[in-house]
């Protein structure tokens, strides 16, 4: 099994929902329409899509975090695992062009950069290989993720980006979760989610959490969970 996690910024579930491209993977996905971020701003949605919780945290400021995410639980299993930063330099923990850390969780947790995060250039070299990472987190810059551009922008590069996934061998047995990190600002913090791949959502009106994909992520890859994820419902596969 693995499983690839993209996570896309700031709309609202409805005003991406129809965009053509996600529209059409709409059709072919399993959508999970009450689906909600877990506050604002980025930053802690992404620690909340990594270990489960915001750490209190409300804002995109950089904070030493403990070594409690799916990253160090993924090495202590010695399960491979990539985290794809598109326009990230040489250090992870350096904003800079269109890469910002507040969009990469890993940087946080112990204040490194582990190894497994990359730039998201080498993606498609370890698509092609016999055997690419069982977790696969891929975050585009600050443009194709629709956070400084348009929502045309990122409709287009998940155009030119998921096919490749879902068309490698190694993902015949896997799952692409695809959400956005929060909504525009407003309600209730509702963002688009879709499941594609080998598995799909028993009960995709069922309420789920970005600690919910952080729990079947933990399941789908037989990892313990976490202390913020022991008691969360996982989102019920078949």
């Amino acid at each position: 099994m693995r499983v690839a996690v993209i996570v896309m910024e700031n709309r609202a579930y409805g005003s991406v929902v129809g965009m053509p491209y996600i529209s059409t993977l709409a059709t072919a996905a399993t959508v999970l329409t009450d689906y909600h971020a877990s506050g604002h701003p980025s930053l802690p949605n992404y620690l909340a899509l990594t270990s489960g919780t915001t750490w209190g945290i409300a804002d995109d400021g950089y904070h030493v975090l403990p070594e409690q995410d799916v990253g160090d639980q993924l090495t202590a299993a010695g399960v491979p695992w990539r985290a794809y930063m598109e326009g990230m330099g040489s250090d992870c923990r350096e904003s800079a062009g269109r890469y910002a850390v507040k969009h990469d969780p890993f940087a946080y947790y112990g204040g490194r950069c582990p190894s497994s995060v990359v730039p998201f250039a080498q993606l498609g070299a370890d698509l092609a290989s016999t055997s690419p990472a069982r977790f696969m987190w891929i975050t585009p810059d600050l443009c194709d993720d629709m956070h400084d551009c348009s929502s045309g922008v990122g409709d287009a590069w998940l155009r030119r980006t998921v096919p490749s996934i879902l068309a490698s061998p190694a993902m015949s047995n896997g799952v692409l979760f695809i959400t956005w990190d929060e909504n525009d600002g407003g309600g209730s913090n509702q963002v688009l989610t879709l499941v594609l791949g080998s598995r799909r959502p028993a009960s995709p009106g069922s309420p789920y959490s970005h600690p919910s994909l952080l729990a079947t992520v933990e399941d789908l890859l037989a990892l313990p969970r976490l202390p913020a994820t022991a008691r969360v419902t996982a989102i019920a596969l078949h």
